[in-house]
């Protein structure tokens, strides 16, 4: 079977912003499609995983762009497991227009847990190890964007708090990926997204559940114009809650 994967997209206008390019949290949900179904089909999905308790949990996602998708464009996004260590994985994604141009570059890191301990498990341990005929070679294993990088907070201030709904959680039981990603963009300005996002990283430290409530920090970074972001949950008078992820966000410009 081949190792990398291509998974179709289609941009329709309910998937698109007023500048008429794709949501980001959108293009988010299209990889971890193409994530899903191409290790459905070596058998390593969640359907297949859910019957011996364990489930794909994402740790980090970095997306640069040149050009985002935009309204009633076809895309195609490739995919491929860089690598795989004891704990966890590295999936790369290209995106690419319909003559196969890239439009832009992923990379995540993905942990397998167990469903009942929420623990981290062994990947070499399970299923032999089989994990590993899925690794692209070096040659064939081109994404040219920045690993992903470390947040450091020192002056970050509050921006918003929100409470956390049914809407938000998803088949794991906790508050969904991308719907951290979609609040994160609402803290920022109109006039922000008519430049377009350049890059986005995100790193997801603990689960919150409905019920929850989050807390929203961001702070400036003068030196290249970046936003980082730290979302807590749970903050009182007498606690800083815990830290649920950590974002950064680069506008075009």
């Amino acid at each position: 079977m081949e190792k990398i994967d291509s998974h179709n997209i289609y941009v329709e206008p309910f998937h698109v912003d007023f500048t008429g390019y794709i949501f980001m949290g959108v293009l988010g949900n299209h990889l971890l499609n193409a994530a899903g179904n191409h290790s459905q089909r070596r058998g390593w999905g969640i359907g297949a995983l859910n019957e011996t308790r364990h489930t794909w949990v994402l740790s980090r996602l970095s997306v640069e762009m040149t050009r985002m998708p935009e309204q009633y464009q076809h895309c195609t996004i490739k995919t491929w497991v860089e690598s795989v260590m004891r704990l966890f994985t590295n999936r790369n994604f290209a995106i690419l227009d319909a003559d196969g141009q890239p439009m832009g570059y992923a990379r995540s890191v993905w942990a397998m847990i167990d469903v009942d301990t929420r623990r981290p498990c062994d990947l070499m341990s399970l299923y032999d190890g089989d994990i590993l005929r899925y690794v692209v070679d070096e040659a064939d294993n081109v994404c040219p964007i920045e690993g992903h990088g470390r947040f450091r907070f020192h002056d970050a201030r509050l921006v918003r708090t929100l409470d956390t709904y049914y809407s938000d959680v998803d088949i794991n039981g906790h508050v969904n990926s991308i719907k951290y990603i979609e609040h994160i963009l609402d803290l920022f300005p109109q006039e922000d997204f008519t430049r377009g996002i350049r890059r986005f990283e995100i790193a997801y430290k603990a689960e919150s559940y409905m019920g929850d409530r989050l807390t929203f920090y961001i702070q400036r970074n003068d030196a290249d114009g970046s936003n980082d972001v730290e979302v807590r949950k749970n903050v009182t008078e007498d606690s800083a809650g815990d830290v649920v992820c950590q974002a950064r966000v680069i506008f075009n410009g």
